[in-house]
């Protein structure tokens, strides 16, 4: 049996930011945002490169008050002193409009602006808040994504469309009206900011909810009805493994429709938690159905009564570790080394068989078994491990099929020694 494609990656407008092309033939983006005070320079700085570093190829950080404003340049500048590279986006809300026109050198240093159409200014204020918004991209060069979102949606486009709605012959259930309000929202205001002068190829559109079906069903729209490039996440996703199961849940539905050009996971970290594991579950579900390759795969079974030992469970994590730490250097000194497949197996039930498809796969005895652990190189048998050595060894074995096939010949062994 042939696993099942993805449908054909749908078509949008191309859009580069700061150097990171967003839709068109470009990979699905992964990209995070700051949870610090923006005008703490170095805090902000630290979380920033760390995003970059755990593989967040956009970062996106608040910019609410004159401090943030003036903070952006120097955050800029502290990066580059790190080494660290990466597109930053401005989050605005209420007075973006203010804050880019009192601080140009915000606005020149962020790769790209995000507001959002449901407070970017109400009544009369709202049409040339917008405007000021878009002309200071404009000037600046920059693209812009306009973000809709369930909690903060357009109020005045949300009650015209329930009024509409009720004087029907046959009215829709408010729900559905209240997600038409959100692509309504994204693309009546992408063509608002066609119009004031800002190219198709410098917009960016999201309609954020926090609830699964209904995300599934504003994007299904807006794939539908638009070919700007959309970036995708399910808003308040919630913590641990909740806002885990919900995000992949949501994102890889419509991802697997074609749609979908860069995705942010947005996780509640624990209280001192780390904000890179955002970054994590977002590269690991990109990898997961085939769309990217980011790091080694590891297989391992879930373990049953035939493997009341730890040691297949403490093996697996222990070459999982070893591999996560190992990847910045891997990736420098063996290109390519992120397709790799490792299997750590606990029994003889699918121990054989998947350490044979893997590229290197180890299976360990299980309950009853005898103590000895074969290992497979791509697909054929070349060792027995026993003793108290098997983790050991085995790691050894992951380091030389490394060098064998992903380092430069004669470069001699330099992975992990």
């Amino acid at each position: 049996m042939t696993e099942a494609a993805p449908q054909q990656r749908r078509r949008s407008v191309a859009v580069d930011v700061g150097g990171v092309i967003v839709g068109g033939d470009a990979p699905v983006v992964v990209q995070s945002m700051t949870n610090t005070d923006t005008a703490d320079v170095e805090e902000t700085a630290r979380q920033v490169a760390a995003l970059a570093r755990a593989g967040s190829e956009i970062v996106r950080i608040t910019v609410d008050r004159d401090e943030a404003a003036a903070a952006v340049p120097r955050i800029k500048e502290r990066l580059a002193k790190m080494g660290v590279s990466v597109p930053i986006v401005g989050d605005f809300h209420y007075i973006g409009h203010k804050l880019l026109a009192d601080h140009p050198a915000c606005a020149e240093a962020l790769d790209k602006y995000r507001i959002n159409p449901g407070n970017v200014g109400f009544k009369d204020k709202k049409d040339r808040q917008f405007g000021a918004i878009v002309e200071t991209a404009i000037r600046h060069g920059k693209p812009v994504r306009i973000g809709a979102n369930w909690g903060s949606l357009d109020q005045e486009l949300l009650t015209r469309l329930m009024d509409e709605n009720a004087r029907s012959p046959n009215p829709r259930d408010a729900r559905e009206v209240t997600r038409e309000a959100m692509v309504q929202s994204a693309l009546l205001s992408a063509a608002r900011a066609e119009e004031i002068g800002l190219s198709r190829d410098r917009i960016i559109l999201s309609a954020k909810v926090s609830a699964v079906q209904d995300l599934i069903a504003v994007y299904g729209e807006l794939a539908r009805r638009s070919d700007y490039a959309l970036h995708l996440g399910l808003t308040e996703a919630g913590m641990g493994s909740k806002g885990i199961v919900a995000s992949a849940a949501s994102l890889s539905i419509l991802l697997q429709q074609g749609i979908g050009d860069t995705i942010r996971i947005s996780l509640t970290p624990e209280p001192g938690g780390d904000r890179t594991l955002e970054v994590k579950v977002a590269q690991e579900l990109l990898q997961t159905m085939g769309f990217r390759v980011f790091v080694p795969l590891v297989a391992a079974c879930p373990g049953c009564g035939r493997t009341t030992s730890t040691t297949f469970q403490e093996l697996a994590r222990d070459i999982q570790g070893f591999i996560h730490a190992s990847m910045p250097e891997w990736k420098r000194r063996y290109p390519g080394v992120e397709s790799l497949n490792v299997a750590v197996m606990g029994c003889i039930v699918n121990g054989p068989g998947e350490s044979k498809h893997a590229d290197i796969g180890i299976s360990l005895p299980g309950t009853g078994e005898q103590p000895a652990a074969p290992v497979f190189v791509d697909g054929k048998k070349v060792a027995t491990l026993r003793g108290a050595t098997v983790a050991a060894d085995f790691k050894q074995m992951v380091i030389d099929y490394i060098e064998r096939r992903f380092g430069e010949p004669g470069a001699g062994r330099t992975a992990a020694e």
